[in-house]
């Protein structure tokens, strides 16, 4: 009789580390279609013919659509809205006005990441979208440096060494002599020093806002949901001066949502829900599991984009991507202290 109970746990363990294990496949899966099919969707809107949307719109309307999402998640939270307006509403008011000085906070991270997101579309526009994919994982690098000068943490030798080899890697990409096929009708011109200083900075960008972002998260008792509503609030009226700075000229000639098409919402939808999709996967991946995923990203957006887009694969390219692609694996290899690969928490809205 006394070993029924025995047995049941036994049983509720099995089928919870089965749950943890389907779930843990779920989220590579999920992650690797989602870094890969942003990429390739980032750069199909800047090369496709047609009008063409204008950048800083989209930006800012994904930062809408992440604020609605954010927000209905907080309503149904049991722990904050409860799935009552009142409730709802005053968390807002208890979280957002009334702690003001935590929220202006909120404003730094927040303007990073509007300007990181209008570069990540110019850094689209200018590379091909295998280039681009690999070099933004230098995102890697200035996260880690960032970490050790403002958070004072220590990387291990083989981290550091993982870094050496992500930056000869994405040098080698840059420079070599890969490229893709024009397509009829395209024919904007294409600046690859313009789309690798985007894509630069964005990496640069990335990395202070993660590490400042986690920052003000440590020792906060406000959720996840709740600080990208705060970061949305303050980017959109942001996101509004930067769009008109931008674009004023064509918003008043052509109209706010001029070149927009079912393609565009998608993409919006896509980068909006991006950066919330890597917080909840990585409740369930660790690090090797993301470490592959973006890896095999890089692999499947290499070869879509041979069929897409006529890339072609020269062998400076191919070291250069595998070698960006083994120091995604070293870095997260070794067994270290929880919070040495900050990214992975971050639910940031750029990939």
């Amino acid at each position: 009789m006394s070993q029924g109970p025995i047995h049941k746990d036994n049983e509720t363990s099995k089928s919870a580390d089965i749950n943890m294990r389907r779930l843990k496949y779920i989220s590579l899966l999920t992650l690797t279609f989602q870094n890969a099919i942003l990429g390739l969707s980032m750069r199909y809107s800047r090369t496709r013919s047609g009008d063409m949307f204008f950048e800083g719109t989209a930006v800012l309307m994904a930062e809408v659509a992440k604020l609605v999402t954010c927000a209905y998640l907080v309503y149904r939270s049991p722990d904050e809205g409860g799935k009552d307006i009142q409730k709802f509403a005053g968390i807002l008011y208890k979280t957002i006005i009334l702690n003001k000085l935590d929220t202006l906070k909120v404003c730094v991270p927040s303007f990073i990441y509007l300007i990181q997101n209008n570069l990540l579309y110019v850094a689209a526009e200018h590379l091909d979208v295998a280039t681009y994919q690999i070099t933004y994982q230098l995102k890697i690098l200035t996260t880690a440096i960032f970490a050790v000068l403002i958070l004072k943490r220590t990387l291990i030798k083989t981290q550091w060494f993982s870094l050496v080899i992500l930056v000869f890697g994405v040098v080698l990409v840059q420079m070599s002599d890969s490229k893709e096929t024009k397509t009829e009708g395209e024919s904007r011109e294409q600046n690859r020093l313009l789309g690798f200083s985007s894509a630069l900075t964005a990496c640069v960008l990335s990395g202070l806002a993660g590490i400042y972002f986690e920052k003000i998260l440590k020792g906060s008792t406000v959720s996840v949901w709740m600080r990208n509503i705060q970061l949305s609030l303050l980017a959109i009226p942001l996101g509004i001066f930067v769009s008109f700075f931008k674009h004023s000229e064509g918003i008043r000639e052509k109209g706010f949502f001029f070149g927009y098409d079912i393609f565009v919402f998608y993409l919006i939808m896509l980068n909006a829900m991006g950066g919330l999709l890597v917080a909840v996967v990585v409740k369930y991946a660790d690090n090797i599991l993301k470490g592959f995923a973006t890896s095999l990203a890089i692999i499947i957006t290499c070869i879509v984009s041979i069929f897409l887009f006529g890339f072609t694969l020269s062998l400076q390219f191919t070291v250069g991507a595998s070698m960006v692609i083994g120091s995604i694996f070293l870095y997260g290899y070794k067994p270290k202290p929880a919070g040495l690969y900050p990214d992975l928490k971050l639910p940031t809205s750029a990939k």
